[in-house]
């Protein structure tokens, strides 16, 4: 072909080398759009469009390096001294980018986390809706948002934190988290009717998780070594200055963490309104005194 270019249109054998290339990154490009068109219109499923599109772009990459590397060094002649050649020049010049491509291979073999998981990585916080070879897309919850709702705003995380960050999944294993919810009472209270009413707004927010907790925790326990004997909702009592302190202890689902928050106050705060032996504690000041007041008062003469 190259010498089909070079009597044809009278170009030098590095511009026909040129003019194939481009012919074949650009053949690629379109081969992808019309593939991707087709993959839109035949699958309803959007899960379903971004996976095959995602594997679609990967392929044809791959036979995009195949092809110029073997078109460029020779029918892949001596290709360990090009490549050897190639990679320590760009060690040295692209250290961040090859860190990058280095994470994204390890996220795509290791799999520290997945399209839709919910992470934390090098301080940000999010739902993972997008990765690619340099970075992995997030949709950040919390920051001024309370608890674990949206933002709003996509955050682009290097792939290469991967290597120096800690990365929390908080829906790899068994895709729970226990959550604790702090109730102060005054000493004057009774604390077992408080704990009693503790326990019963729990139980009714998060005993049907229990089940199904329990059948993934026995799926994740082919992986990883995870054991909880307890799973049913708990109230430990603790005394603090200000009063009673009773902590729940319950089990939620990753992202209806604050949904179960909201319906355990709400049953909590019912009972607590309904019940005169259960009283909040709230920061007071209080004055004792030893004896009784005495007022002095001027004795005027009767007129």
């Amino acid at each position: 072909m190259t010498e089909w270019l070079i009597e044809t249109f009278g170009r030098t054998q590095t511009e026909a080398k040129v003019i194939v290339s481009i012919a074949f990154v650009v053949l690629l490009i379109v081969l992808r759009i019309v593939l991707a068109r087709l993959i839109v219109r035949g699958v309803d499923d959007t899960h379903v469009i971004y996976r095959a599109r995602k594997t679609l772009s990967y392929v044809l990459a791959l036979i995009g390096v195949i092809f110029l590397a073997w078109w460029w060094v020779g029918a892949l002649h001596n290709v360990g001294t090009f490549l050897g050649l190639a990679i320590g020049g760009m060690a040295i010049a692209l250290a961040d980018v090859l860190r990058n491509i280095a994470g994204w291979a390890y996220i795509l073999l290791r799999r520290p986390y997945r399209v839709d998981d919910r992470i934390e990585i090098d301080g940000v916080i999010g739902d993972v809706i997008d990765i690619r070879v340099f970075r992995s897309t997030l949709l950040e919850i919390g920051n001024w948002v309370d608890a674990d709702q949206s933002t709003g705003r996509i955050v682009h995380v290097p792939n290469g934190k991967v290597f120096n960050s800690h990365v929390y999944n908080a829906t790899e294993g068994f895709g729970y988290l226990w959550h604790e919810i702090d109730l102060n009472i005054t000493f004057e209270s009774d604390w077992r009717r408080a704990e009693h009413l503790m326990q019963s707004a729990l139980e009714e927010a998060g005993a049907h998780t229990v089940e199904e907790a329990t059948h993934r925790i026995r799926q994740a326990s082919r992986y990883y070594k995870i054991r909880f004997t307890h799973l049913t909702p708990t109230v430990y009592i603790s005394v603090r200055e200000r009063g009673v302190l009773l902590t729940g202890r319950i089990l939620v689902d990753t992202r209806r963490r604050r949904a179960v928050d909201q319906q355990v106050w709400r049953n909590l705060l019912d009972a607590i309104h309904a019940d005169p032996n259960v009283e909040i504690a709230y920061p007071t000041t209080r004055t004792y005194l030893r004896d009784p007041l005495q007022v002095e008062t001027e004795e005027r003469p009767r007129p």
